[in-house]
């Protein structure tokens, strides 16, 4: 017995057969998953500028109200 040592390129060859898809699921499942850090399909954390916005495109809020809330929240940044 060899104990695998002379399995010549058959052997060489199925044990690629086995690695590569192998490899690409685990690239696959770590690159789509969520992850909870933020990364790629992770949930992000949103600005509060970012909401006010999203709030006005959907039509939740008025013009004068986003203008209010946009300065108050440029005010505040600044105090920090």
């Amino acid at each position: 017995m060899m104990f695998g040592w002379g399995m010549g390129w058959g052997g060489w060859l199925m044990s690629l057969f086995w690695l590569v898809p192998l490899a690409l699921i685990v690239f696959f499942v770590l690159r789509f998953l969520p992850t909870g850090t933020g990364g790629v399909g992770g949930p992000q954390q949103d600005s509060p500028e970012r909401i006010l916005d999203d709030r006005f495109a959907r039509g939740e809020i008025d013009l004068e109200t986003y203008q209010t809330q946009r300065e108050a929240l440029a005010q505040a940044r600044g105090k920090r």
